[in-house]
């Protein structure tokens, strides 16, 4: 949107102040000029699209009152999250102030050091006024702490100048609330993809932060994908671009937007000009420049190609879609692809990636029980509210969506000599349901429906490609990996050390001893009776301290089928157990060029 078009005066106005920045307060207010005669009611959305969890960000009001022409109006709360106004003849403002202390990518958080907000976090929507412009006044706060501070916001400008305080506009509360913003006195840089600016915003303490190698990667990486999905004209859905980045002691995550992402990392796996120029990517550093390429590619895969229930977003309720394994799953697919195809990294290390994601899949029970569409459609309820059970009773939509992903591309290449792949597939999505979704024209911003997918993919790859929706969309089978690599000459081995004694669980540290975060189904911990949430303290007589590799030193003395007394906590009681140990079956997957294989391919693009 060119700052010229913006010329006329928005109907909703907020502005928006870092009020105490030690209580982590936004002070907010919203003004309708013409509010509904009725009586205007205002709602705060209850979740934030990307994150399917119901979070209840009304809860972080910490006081709301309403005036008009300087006089008091009676404000009533309808539910958790919905206000409603009295009516008035005149302009009606709201005043409120948020509670923002939630480190993280979803929400808002405000201290000292900088201040970060979605706008689902601190916007309330105007019922019924959704569709006209929203002006938002971002203004600077008065503590001397934040006197060098600057806003960061793929938000288009208005009154304000850019990475500075003052007015922004958005064309409509959709628009208002997937431009997330960043205040702070961050680093910054900038970089062209195809002709289109883009932004790195890197806050919190990053000593020798190489910012030139950074934009060098992000650059390679932007452009590859641009060129996918438009491989003529080279055009990016965007007019610009920015990666939001909060840099912290440990962390890792991100959240996209139409034209912008929220990313959150550990500042050790961000690239250092300590290092030789020489050196290569560090493995933090490629986990990152991954994230980032995920968190990019949702740029057209669900920020424009949208399931139909996404379009538009309920932003009160859960919105079920079985679809969430196309969307987050292929991105999944993707993300390190693009990381090859654009030089970053070398297939070997995809490979090595790729089979690390291979043995997470393959570990729990869980993929036996839960379909990736059964996943999708219980996001809210069990992705997102993951307990220690969750690899006995789920599966990821991430993770094996990838490789489902995985599955429909070699499939497709092999059935069709090459001519057709995934990617052929993913160009049309975009060429039919994401390229003109916010256009406003006829027949734009509709969403995609699980049988159009699925003809979609008939009719693109010249196949009947029933039978894999139905063994791994819609069923449990495992991908067969083996088969389905075997064409390319790709060899896939499981080297999990079966004789290696375990308890086959999973561990963490506690001040007592070593505490089981999981207990998996039909292993030695689950058959002798251990709980997670069960403090070992002993194995025969012999402690267990709080490192996990103390425990696996102790088992080592031992053989597979050999009886052990292991002690433990479980809450205040101690008790004993008896455990027959058993051979270690977390999969150990590498993946590789065959022998007399001269170059995989698989990880080029398709022909077409």
């Amino acid at each position: 949107m060119k700052k010229t078009s913006q010329k006329k005066t928005a109907g909703v106005q907020y502005t928006i102040v870092p009020k105490d920045l030690a209580g982590h307060l936004f002070n907010v207010t919203v003004t309708v000029a013409a509010p509904d005669p009725q009586g205007q009611v205002f709602v705060l959305p209850a979740w934030i699209p990307g994150s399917y969890m119901i979070r209840e960000f009304a809860r972080n009001i910490v006081r709301i009152r309403a005036e008009s022409g300087g006089q008091p109006v009676d404000l009533v709360k309808l539910d958790k999250h919905t206000w409603r106004a009295a009516p008035v003849a005149g302009p009606l403002t709201l005043h409120y102030e948020v509670y923002a202390w939630d480190l993280s990518v979803r929400a808002a958080h405000l201290d000292q050091t900088h201040g970060f907000f979605n706008g689902t976090s601190v916007f309330l929507r105007v019922q019924g006024q959704e569709a006209a412009p929203h002006q938002v006044d971002i203004q600077r706060p008065s503590d001397p702490a934040a006197a060098d501070w600057r806003v960061a916001t793929s938000l288009p400008e208005l009154g304000a100048r850019r990475y500075g305080f003052g007015t922004y506009i958005a064309a409509d509360y959709d628009d208002l609330i997937d431009h997330p913003v960043e205040m702070g006195d961050f680093a910054l840089a900038s970089f062209k993809a195809h002709g289109i600016p883009h932004d790195i915003v890197v806050t919190g303490r990053v000593p020798n932060l190489d910012m030139e190698r950074l934009q060098q990667d992000l650059k390679a990486i932007c452009e590859t994908q641009i060129a996918f999905f438009e491989p003529k004209t080279r055009k990016a859905p965007m007019d610009r671009y920015v990666f939001l980045t909060m840099a912290v002691g440990d962390g890792y995550g991100g959240l996209e937007h139409r034209a912008s992402t929220a990313l959150i990392c550990s500042r050790a796996d961000l690239p250092t000009t300590a290092a030789p120029k020489t050196a290569e990517r560090s493995e933090g550093y490629v986990t990152f420049l991954g994230l980032c390429s995920h968190e990019y590619f949702h740029t057209w895969n669900v920020k424009r190609i949208k399931p139909a229930v996404f379009a538009p977003y309920d932003l009160q309720v859960e919105n079920y879609t079985p679809l969430l394994w196309l969307f987050e799953g292929f991105t999944s697919y993707y993300d390190d692809l693009m990381l090859v195809r654009s030089g970053i990294i070398s297939e070997a290390t995809y490979f090595k990636l790729l089979g690390k994601t291979v043995s997470n899949v393959w570990r729990g029970s869980g993929r036996t029980k839960q379909s990736i569409a059964e996943s999708s459609f219980d996001a809210w309820t069990k992705y997102y509210r993951q307990d220690e059970n969750a690899p006995n009773a789920i599966i990821s939509y991430y993770t094996k969506g990838s490789l489902v992903g995985l599955a429909f591309d070699l499939s497709i290449r092999a059935k069709t000599g090459g001519a057709k792949s995934l990617d052929d597939l993913m160009r049309a999505l975009w060429e039919r349901y994401g390229c003109d979704f916010y256009a406003g024209a006829p027949g734009a911003g509709r969403g995609v429906t699980e049988k159009e997918v699925e003809a979609l993919f008939d009719e693109v790859s010249g196949l009947r490609l029933k039978s894999l929706f139905d063994r791994h969309v819609r069923g449990t089978e495992d991908i067969p990996l083996t088969k389905l690599y075997a064409p390319f000459g790709i060899k896939v081995t499981d080297e999990r050390k079966s004789s290696k004694p375990s308890l086959n669980i999973g561990a963490g540290r506690d001040p007592l001893g070593t505490k089981l975060s999981q207990v998996h189904e039909g292993g030695a911990a689950h058959q002798a009776g251990l709980s997670a949430g069960d403090i070992v303290i002993a194995v025969d007589g012999l402690r267990v301290n709080g490192n996990p590799s103390n425990l696996d030193q102790l088992l080592s003395r031992y053989r597979v089928g050999d009886t052990v007394t292991v002690h433990a906590f479980r809450r205040d009681e101690l008790m004993s157990f008896d455990v027959v140990l058993q051979g270690c079956v977390a999969p150990a997957i590498t993946i590789g060029v065959a022998p007399g294989t001269r170059r995989a391919t698989i990880a080029r693009p398709s022909a077409s």
